[in-house]
């Protein structure tokens, strides 16, 4: 059986490494993106089972880019988890009006990614 596929994105090297070890650790592989943009390239040609989208990234920010997978048949399907420090009830609203199918508040803990892992990818 073929190893889960998730997509990272985040414009944070630390993020994206603490991210990857997580992943890792639980037997998932792992692609990263530093932006939007690199996200819709490696979307299209990886084909993710999951992706995890930073809100604040420059060039283009997570809600457009959630937009942009929505938009696109390689990716329409696909889980994305939107992550934000800013966890507010409008922030939390945009997430779910670009096209996410959840949002998590960051820093998030161990606990909660497998909770979401499970829920989009082991249910």
């Amino acid at each position: 059986m073929r190893r889960k596929k998730v997509l990272l994105v985040d414009d944070s090297s630390t993020v994206l490494l603490l991210h990857r070890l997580m992943l890792m650790e639980r037997g998932y592989d792992t692609i990263t993106a530093r932006d939007g943009m690199e996200a819709l390239e490696l979307a299209a040609v990886e084909r993710p089972d999951l992706v995890f989208l930073d809100v604040v990234m420059p060039h283009l920010d997570g809600l457009e880019t959630c937009r942009m997978l929505r938009d696109r048949d390689p990716t329409r399907l696909t889980p994305i988890v939107l992550c934000s420090s800013r966890a507010e009830p409008n922030s939390v609203r945009a997430g779910f009006d670009s096209g996410c199918s959840d949002y998590l508040a960051m820093p998030f803990i161990g606990d909660e990614l497998t909770a979401v892992l499970h829920r989009y990818l082991d249910g």
